[in-house]
């Protein structure tokens, strides 16, 4: 007799040792929290995210050890967008300056400056201390702002700079996610209340979703100090950590009242779960890492960081789901299917199969030829517009208008385009040779005089290290970022560069700034994508061919995921390159997608929909190595599958759709994209063109194990005759291997 899985032992210790597999996941999740609260999180630094030309600029001007001072601009305009009334925009100029010179935060406030159309004033701040968590410091900046504006009519006067930006947008952001949140987990647990229909069995997913979230953000705390992260690995986690923490639990819950159903007790319909849907999700979660340890090899630091968090919360997720969960289906018994909500309830456990799912598969069973080619056309109809797909990084011009501070900095690079967009020129060289660099920039600015595409409203300054070895300076061009003049201007800073500098002997140099980071990071992209998506490809082919002991199996899940990847990719590049859904989804067309987004969606996307692969198929298998043939285990393996995975992908969905309505247009993207994907996967992959395409491969779906796992009770492949029936065989038993009989 075949020693158990190592699946069904662990979940057999916590069901029979409930109190203390609950109690060590509670230790489990508070140690990370507090552990990750103590140890503090490691943030990116500008050198290390940066790529290409600006990354090395960025370490160029590290080297020079500035001393970065957070910078405010008071901009002063009539209230009526007009004339500005240069007596009253003065003497509240000097009121304010009174004002922010006695603030215990402010180091210096220089003159007003008027702008070259006379319709703005602005007054340059500096406070005490570092940038960083200068949002924090910036209130009494603000509040000083808000009161001369009130104490003087027809002036508007806003603030933006280092804090009083990184505030607005940080507030703007945390209001959106606090929505999100507020939507989403109702949401949530109003889908599994269908899916259940008893509230306990709801409400135990999402319990165990938002503790893997909790434990993952403590642990991707700690791991930051190896790899710094983003502040966007919270996020990314969270996203994560529900849509799998929930779809784990789903599929191990559904499985467990099912063999309950059957009359297994209720500590044997706990094994079983874990032989077969605990296997599943231990395969899942696998292919799941598999897919986002690709985003190391785009070698930047930002793509490492979301790579690590979520791995870390998938992994968390499959040790909740097989540990604790069975802990808690243990101790909470019968109760778990209390409350029941009655038409729910009998919906949700009536004994007849569901109608529904037949009527849907008919066409792929019948005609799987047919089938297969009009989803599959269908399909890459879809993904079409993916072929136009323009990238780009995201910036001032992608953030809603909604947002008081964006409609500051619009204001403020209309009236001094030289405080808007700017280009960082750093150059290192001897010490010795200071005197030959400085005169090197200065001949370099000239060149700018006089040209449209630099601006020339302030004169530009040279900062020099205290060991006199670095030199920058901002350039500034009155272009809007991600438009095609700042571009030519970097591409024109980019050839006088090494021009300038050349005659200095030892000197090094390059052009910085956010223009330069969005061109570099892109072409980095494109120039790393074949790497990620080849490692992910060939991973993921492994993966499956091991487990399934199938090359066919194996296959059909790249091609499959390719498909539905490449169909999403062309829905949001018709929806976000073009205007039509400006007003639906409240927000600006750039013309493009955002640059990081396709590679971070494909790796998200191959992992989540291998889920659903490795799930659905594991059920056709489970059938066939019951003895049944092709057309009858596909039948069966999805038609039990359907509602689990239907469920899952409902969650998934609203949990991404609710991404959509952020303001940020990346996460828009990033919502609207997996959205978009899981649905299409759910729906049109496992629906048709995954059993078209099984049911048309027939005894090949197994190659190349011979006949296939059904030929062992059939008198041929793929007839629909009497079936010898066998226990369920776990992802990964090889074919036609006696399996011993499961222990009740």
């Amino acid at each position: 007799m075949r020693r158990k899985p190592a699946t069904v032992r662990i979940a057999r210790w916590s069901a029979t040792h409930p109190w203390s597999a609950i109690g060590l996941w509670v230790v489990f999740v508070a140690l990370c929290l507090l552990l990750g609260g103590a140890a503090g999180t490691q943030q990116i630094s500008d050198e290390e995210s940066g790529v290409g030309e600006s990354g090395r600029a960025g370490r160029i001007t590290a080297s020079g050890q500035f001393t970065e001072k957070p910078e405010e601009n008071v901009l002063i305009t009539a209230t009526s967008g007009g004339r500005l009334d240069v007596t009253t925009a003065r003497k509240a100029a000097a009121e304010l300056a009174g004002r922010m010179k006695a603030l215990a935060e402010v180091e210096s406030v220089g003159g007003a400056v008027p702008s070259a159309d006379g319709k703005a004033l602005l007054l340059p701040v500096i406070m005490k201390g570092d940038t960083e968590n200068a949002d924090t410091r910036v209130q009494p900046l603000l509040d000083a702002s808000a009161a001369t504006e009130k104490a003087h009519e027809g002036i508007r006067i806003d603030q933006i700079g280092t804090g009083s930006t990184a505030k607005g947008l940080g507030e703007t952001l945390g209001e959106d996610f606090r929505k999100a949140e507020l939507i989403s987990l109702p949401l949530t647990l109003l889908i599994l209340l269908v899916v259940f229909g008893a509230i306990i069995a709801a409400g135990v997913p999402v319990l165990l979703a938002l503790s893997s979230v909790g434990a993952a953000i403590g642990l991707s705390t700690l791991a930051s100090h190896v790899l710094p992260e983003t502040s966007a690995v919270s996020n990314v986690i969270l996203l994560m950590g529900m849509a799998v923490g929930v779809d784990y639990s789903l599929f191990h819950l559904k499985r467990e009242r099912e063999e309950r159903r059957k009359g297994a007790s209720h500590l044997d319909a706990i094994e079983i779960a874990a032989e077969t849907s605990g296997h599943t999700v231990v395969v899942s979660g696998i292919t799941v890492i598999v897919s986002m340890s690709g985003l190391y090899l785009a070698q930047e630091a930002t793509f490492a960081s979301l790579a690590t968090g979520s791995i870390i919360v998938v992994a968390v997720a499959v040790l909740a789901s097989l540990t604790v969960l069975p802990a808690l289906l243990a101790k909470l018994g019968h109760w778990v299917d209390r409350p029941r909500v009655p038409l729910l309830w009998r919906l949700t456990t009536r004994s007849t199969g569901s109608r529904f799912w037949p009527v849907l598969l008919r066409p792929a069973l019948v005609r799987p030829a047919l089938t297969l080619v009009v989803s599959v056309g269908a399909l890459l109809a879809l993904a079409l517009p993916a072929l136009d797909m323009r990238l780009k990084q995201p910036g001032s011009d992608d953030l809603s208008r909604d947002i008081p501070v964006v409609r500051a900095m619009d204001r403020l690079t209309a009236a001094f385009p030289g405080e808007g967009t700017v280009h960082q020129v750093a150059v290192r060289a001897p010490a010795g040779r200071a005197d030959e660099v400085e005169a090197a920039l200065r001949a370099l600015l000239r060149r700018t005089e006089g040209r449209e595409l630099f601006a020339h409203d302030r004169t530009p300054t040279i900062r020099a290290s205290a060991d006199k070895r670095v030199h920058t300076v901002a350039v500034g061009t009155p272009h809007s970022p991600r438009s095609e003049g700042a571009r030519e201007s970097l591409e024109l800073l980019r050839a006088w560069v090494p021009e300038a500098i050349a005659p200095v002997q030892g000197a090094e140099g390059a052009v910085g700034g956010k223009v330069a980071q969005g061109v570099d990071f892109t072409g980095h992209l494109k120039d790393r994508m074949p790497w990620v998506v080849g490692f992910v490809l060939l991973l993921t082919f492994v993966t499956v061919a091991v487990i399934f002991r199938s090359l066919a199996v194996a296959l059909s899940a790249i091609l499959l995921n390719l498909l539905s990847a490449a169909a999403s990719f062309g829905v949001l590049v018709a929806v976000f390159q073009h205007t039509w859904a400006e007003g639906v989804l409240d927000f600006h067309s750039s013309g493009a997608v955002v640059s990081w987004l396709p590679l971070f969606l494909f790796v998200v996307l191959f992992g989540l929909s291998m889920d659903y692969h490795v799930f659905v198929v594991s059920r056709i298998r489970e059938a066939a190595l019951d003895g049944a043939g092709v057309r009858d285990a596909v039948r069966e393996g999805i038609t039990r599958s359907a509602g689990v995975v239907s469920g899952a992908a409902i969650v998934m969905v609203a949990v991404f759709s609710v991404f959509g309505t952020l303001s940020m247009v990346e996460f828009k993207q990033l919502g609207v994209g997996l959205a978009a994907a899981i649905l299409l996967d759910a729906v049109v992959i496992r629906i048709f063109v995954l059993p078209a395409l099984m049911t048309a491969l027939g005894r090949w779906n197994w190659w190349p194990g011979g006949r296939g796992p059904g030929s062992r009770g059939r008198h041929a492949a793929g007839s629909d005759e009497v079936r010898q029936t066998r226990p369920p065989v776990p992802v990964g038993e090889p074919v036609g291997i006696p399996v011993g009989e499961r222990q009740r």
